[in-house]
């Protein structure tokens, strides 16, 4: 136990340390990658490059909408949900909790200025947010494509 600890704040002292283009914040785990596009364009690069990718595309949520037809106000948000199950349900054999953050989402929102933004939690943190340490492998990947992804619209 005092292993898994010590490997846990291990990990989480390099996610902070680590230079990486887009961060997540450190407390978070959230990574906010500001695109050059507007809304439909943005949702249209990541949705193109998801299939591109021959990941498995499910559902796109535009929230925006559904506040609308609520009778609330919210700005442009649109949340895509997508995934590569041979990939993804691995980190759930790890730590079913994991489901939690499973499959990947991209929120894409646009904030107060106009400006257009595509959030995601930071794999690192899912790790060790669920105690999984049996993956590093497999989240290097999903880390490696969610940044490809989203370089997209930068």
């Amino acid at each position: 136990m005092l292993a898994r600890r010590i490997l846990s704040v291990a990990l989480l002292a390099f996610v902070l340390t680590s230079p990486v283009t887009a961060r997540a914040a450190e407390n978070d785990g959230i990574v906010r990658v500001k695109s050059a596009y507007s809304m439909p364009e943005t949702i249209k690069r990541l949705k193109k490059d998801v299939a591109d990718k021959g990941i498995m595309f499910f559902d796109e949520i535009d929230q925006s909408k559904l506040a609308a037809d609520a009778g609330v106000t919210l700005r442009p948000s649109t949340l895509l949900v997508f995934g590569n199950p041979p990939l993804g349900t691995l980190f759930l054999t790890s730590n079913p909790a994991a489901g939690l953050d499973w499959p990947v989402r991209l929120l894409v929102y646009q904030d107060e200025k106009g400006e257009v933004w595509v959030l995601y939690t930071d794999f690192t943190w899912i790790a060790h947010r669920h105690g999984i340490m049996d993956r590093d492998e497999a989240f290097k990947k999903a880390s490696d494509v969610i940044a490809s992804i989203t370089s997209t619209v930068k």
